[in-house]
């Protein structure tokens, strides 16, 4: 037996799924401080030696889970502990996509859209104001991890954050000197840490950027050794096309390429699935660095501007367009004419697919999560005049359920080697959200919906692998090397689970439902979740992209 003195936790009894993807096995693990200091096999470990031995028969003990696109930046403002994320087995959210509220400053108007007021709430001038001091990238996560986060924490730089940094919500391309710009925040953003730059090239101002652009950007995400996680252009009727253009990029700048929530959107699309997972699949022969990810539900979540041509949210004036007469006309034509050239999920997914879940006014709460077909009908008017006329009465871009996805590719996407799973949502407690409207499931039930539906009930992936893509195929993607296994050495963030009960609880009709099955959770050593009830603790801490230690390879 051996001694492993001063352990903090001995887990004992339990399966061991040490992330790698090999078979699990029984064993215990050792916890000491922030680190693991041993995995060994049943009862060889000195129990005594520990100050708490933590009974784990018949559950399963597996590295924290990485979501590689967190939506925690509003959620983080006010409560830090991160329920419905750790209530999964989330250890870690990197953040990002589109937009950071950091780095201020060049063409940027302000820190916080003025569209988020609403989420923020009384606190919204004076985040505002407090943000306007992140002026480096590093400042907000600083000011972040300082204020005490129960997970840790991390971050892309906004694609679109850096295009308003050079160029503001313009069209067109970027003259030289703004292109310069663009290159020296993300640069900066870089060195201060960022995992690379998180593109979003449905949604402006990111949408106004073109190729050329992209190019010149991921070259300097290539010199830092970062990755161009990216949501492509277009995820319906040019998917295909837009996949090509991502590993364009890639093949043009040597950059890492992850792909966003890979999807086929809308049932025209569905069969383009076999040939966007060959494409991926023949740029990775080819020996292009390209990874993709993933939510595991049938609907999307995404604001309801995503029905209007993009150039209505040039230079900022969305809602000064939709309140217009002439402006608004020629919106609508557009909103009902379809056309490959823009992403109109209005049309593709159907007025009756479109779940309206975020509206904030008391006078709409009575179309909470009704089709926008059927809220149309109510009030009379055709979907188009409706969607336009509840974005100019509530000044913020509603968020939506689109139901546009077919569980077949689910199951197909799973099952890629290259692919990890993802929320695309921010960590939050249900108790705080009455009253301010719905959030997909995929914030609550992301992870234990894999592990229970997809694992346990349909055997789509062994267990094994699940977890795999959920915590060191996505460290080995940011570069996070002590993170992601249960192995000596490595960060103590670990995860307790009931293979036999573990299951989301949320869904479209009811999302703001904890998942259950997910025991004890530990963050660097600290325990954050015992017996399913957040303790409260506090022990995450700021992870870095490799441009923070690592100077540029000219």
């Amino acid at each position: 037996m051996s001694s492993t003195q001063g352990t903090d936790v001995l887990i004992t009894g339990a399966r061991v799924v040490d992330g790698t993807g090999n078979p699990w096995f029984y064993g215990d693990v050792a916890i000491v401080d922030d680190r693991i200091a041993e995995v060994a096999p049943p009862g060889r470990l000195d129990r005594t030696a520990a100050r708490e031995v933590v009974e784990a028969r018949d559950c399963v003990v597996c590295p924290g889970f990485i979501d590689i696109q967190s939506h925690s930046i509003i959620p983080f403002l006010s409560d830090r502990r991160s329920l419905s994320k750790v209530t999964q087995g989330v250890t870690t959210e990197i953040m990002g996509e589109s937009w950071t509220p950091a780095p201020f400053g060049g063409r940027i108007g302000g820190p916080f859209p003025e569209d988020l007021r609403g989420r923020i709430g009384e606190q919204y001038d004076e985040w505002n104001e407090r943000a306007r001091g992140w002026t480096r990238f590093g400042d907000w996560l600083t000011d972040l991890a300082g204020r005490g986060v129960s997970v840790n924490v991390g971050s892309f730089v906004g694609g679109g954050t850096v295009r308003e940094f050079g160029k503001g919500f313009a069209l067109g391309e970027p003259t030289p000197d703004e292109l310069d710009a663009m290159r020296g925040a993300l640069d900066g953003a870089m060195r201060d840490g960022a995992f690379g730059l998180a593109t979003a090239l449905i949604y402006p101002p990111g949408a106004y950027a073109g190729t050329e652009e992209l190019v010149a950007l991921c070259a300097v995400v290539a010199a830092h050794r970062g990755v161009h996680i990216t949501h492509v252009r277009s995820e319906e009727a040019r998917l295909l096309e837009g996949i090509d253009e991502a590993i364009a990029i890639a093949e043009r700048t040597g950059v890492a390429t992850e792909i966003y929530h890979l999807k086929a959107a809308g049932r025209p699309n569905w069969g383009k699935m076999p040939a966007a997972i060959a494409r991926i699949d023949a740029a990775r022969a080819a020996g292009l660095d390209v990874t993709a990810d993933m939510y595991p539900y049938e609907a999307a979540g995404t604001g309801l501007a995503s029905c209007l041509p993009p150039w209505a949210e040039a230079d900022d004036k969305l809602y000064a367009n939709v309140r217009d007469p002439s402006a608004r006309s020629r919106i609508k034509a557009e909103m009902l004419r379809p056309t490959s050239e823009w992403e109109n999920l209005g049309t593709s997914a159907g007025p009756e697919n479109v779940i309206l879940a975020g509206l904030l006014l008391p006078e709409h709460r009575t179309y909470v999560n009704r089709p926008l077909a059927d809220v149309a009908a109510e009030r009379g008017q055709d979907w188009a005049d409706a969607a336009l006329d509840l974005l100019a009465a509530e000044g913020q871009n509603i968020f939506c359920f689109y139901r546009m996805m077919s569980e077949e590719n689910l199951r197909l996407q799973m099952r890629q080697p290259w692919l990890t799973f993802a929320t695309d949502a921010g960590g939050v407690d249900p108790a705080s959200l009455a009253g301010n409207g719905l959030l997909h499931p995929r914030a609550f039930g992301t992870y234990p919906r894999i592990l229970g539906r997809y694992v346990r009930e349909e055997g789509v992936l062994a267990l094994e692998e699940a977890v795999r893509k959920m915590s060191s195929a996505v460290a080995s993607r940011l570069g996070l090397l002590d993170r992601g296994l249960l192995r000596a050495g490595m960060a103590a963030d670990v995860v307790l689970f009931d293979p036999t009960t573990v299951a989301d609880e949320a869904t479209l009709a009811d999302p703001h439902r904890l998942s259950v099955g997910v025991r004890d959770v530990w963050v660097n050593g600290d325990r954050v979740l015992r017996g399913g009830t957040h303790t409260g603790a506090a022990p995450g801490r700021r992870l870095d992209g490799p441009g923070r230690s690592r100077a540029p390879v000219a």
